[in-house]
């Protein structure tokens, strides 16, 4: 593991409290809870990442932590097993009791109080990290991949969409609601793997398809997780329905679209530039759905 002297926050100037040492897999599945749950800022709310295998398989905004994490675990607590948790704001004690209710690689945050501390200390399989703050996700820099004989280089996604930026292509606009819930489904739509489709309800993610070879795939992925765990939480439908959908890429057909419909989402944000925008978007107006462009594609591979 090299570090590059920028002195960005996360796991390359992170202490570790506790724990065995990070494999290759933890380093990077912690880097990536990170820097996701990084897009949000703690002056507005908590927020909780839970990653496994470089994904994110809950994310969530809450009052607390306790609250953000909770509503994290809840869309997807089988993957969530053995996962990496991040958190926008220094670990408490109540979270971290939370936390321990089952296994965990690695907890990553700005800070812990010491009663957190203490909790964990029971965990001697369980890392520990903290920093000094959250990494600045608007600002620039390379990323870097080995490929056979050399590297391939490429800007880093810092793209930021604010509400401003947003354009309305249906007949029906998103509520106000509706469109909070978008530019949070877009944040997270970042961070997955391409074909990646997220589903988000409340400021929690409910559904997340990621890295399938059709964005089709991606849609009925995550409908599917959700279906799995309404059954888990005793609930009498999915929390899909009436849900906003991010596609981190344009939608070159209307077919995943409608399985979002299907789904039950009510709205979408995506890139849009699709040669069958058209036929995109008078699919969305049939359905009765809000969706807006934001011109801007994340891609992540």
């Amino acid at each position: 593991f090299y570090t590059d002297g920028s002195g960005r926050q996360g796991v390359a100037t992170a202490v570790q409290h506790q724990g065995k040492e990070l494999s290759y897999n933890n380093i990077n599945d912690t880097d990536a809870a990170f820097e996701l749950v990084a897009e949000f800022d703690p002056a507005d709310s908590a927020a909780c990442a839970i990653i496994k295998h470089a994904n994110p398989c809950g994310v969530a905004r809450g009052r607390t932590l306790l609250e953000a994490y909770k509503a994290a675990f809840d869309c997807d607590r089988t993957s969530a097993f053995g996962g990496i948790v991040a958190l926008n704001k220094p670990l408490d004690a109540e979270t971290a009791q939370e936390i321990t209710g089952i296994f965990t690689e690695v907890v990553i945050a700005p800070g812990a109080s010491d009663e957190a501390k203490a909790i964990f200390a029971a965990k001697k399989n369980l890392r520990l990290l903290t920093t000094d703050g959250l990494p600045d996700v608007k600002a620039g820099g390379l990323t870097f991949r080995q490929v056979a004989g050399g590297l391939l280089v490429q800007d880093k996604d810092s793209g930021f969409i604010g509400m401003d930026d947003l354009k309305v292509v249906t007949k029906k606009a998103p509520t106000p609601k509706q469109m909070t819930d978008l530019l949070f489904a877009w944040k997270i739509a970042k961070h997955v793997k391409s074909n990646a489709i997220v589903y988000v309800k409340d400021g929690a993610t409910v559904g997340v398809g990621a890295g399938q070879m059709s964005r089709l795939d991606s849609a009925l992925i995550a409908a599917k997780k959700a279906e799995r765990m309404a059954e888990t939480l005793g609930l009498s439908q999915p929390l899909t329905i009436g849900s906003a959908v991010a596609s981190d890429a344009f939608f070159p057909f209307p077919d995943g679209l409608m399985e979002a419909a299907a789904a039950g989402a009510t709205c979408v944000i995506q890139p849009g530039g699709s040669m069958r925008d058209d036929e995109v978007i008078a699919a969305a107006d049939e359905a009765g759905l809000a969706m807006v462009f934001t011109g801007m594609r994340h891609f992540r591979h």
